[in-house]
């Protein structure tokens, strides 16, 4: 089993940064990959990022140049840098993984982003 603990989220204007953590309860390097979905109100749960064991990752289209997804295996702790916020940004993220075919979530951080 994975325990995904998130933090970081918070109120920003727009324009401005943010920084979520997501810290896991075991080592993540044995974890294929993991990943920063987020969830609008009435929206369906959309995958943001995704980080993998090989250190590649990729991005939603609509936060390409604007968001980093990192990792720290010694921390065993994904990253997700926010910069340029804009207010369709707002939602609560959640961190993502899998193991042994069964996905694991945090319980979600908020974010909200002001015009």
């Amino acid at each position: 089993q994975v325990q995904l603990v998130e933090s970081g989220g918070g109120l920003v204007q727009a324009g401005g940064s943010l920084m979520l953590s997501c810290e896991a309860s075991r080592s993540i390097f044995s974890l294929n990959h993991m990943a920063w979905y987020r969830q609008a109100p009435g929206k369906q749960r959309e995958l943001v990022s995704t980080i993998f064991n090989s250190g590649s990752s990729n991005y939603d289209d609509s936060v390409k140049g604007r968001f980093t997804i990192s990792r720290d295996n010694a921390k065993n702790t994904v990253y997700l840098q926010m910069n340029s916020l804009k207010p369709e940004d707002t939602a609560v993220y959640y961190c993502n993984t899998a193991l042994d075919w069964v996905d694991y979530w945090g319980q979600g951080t908020q974010v909200t982003v002001s015009s």
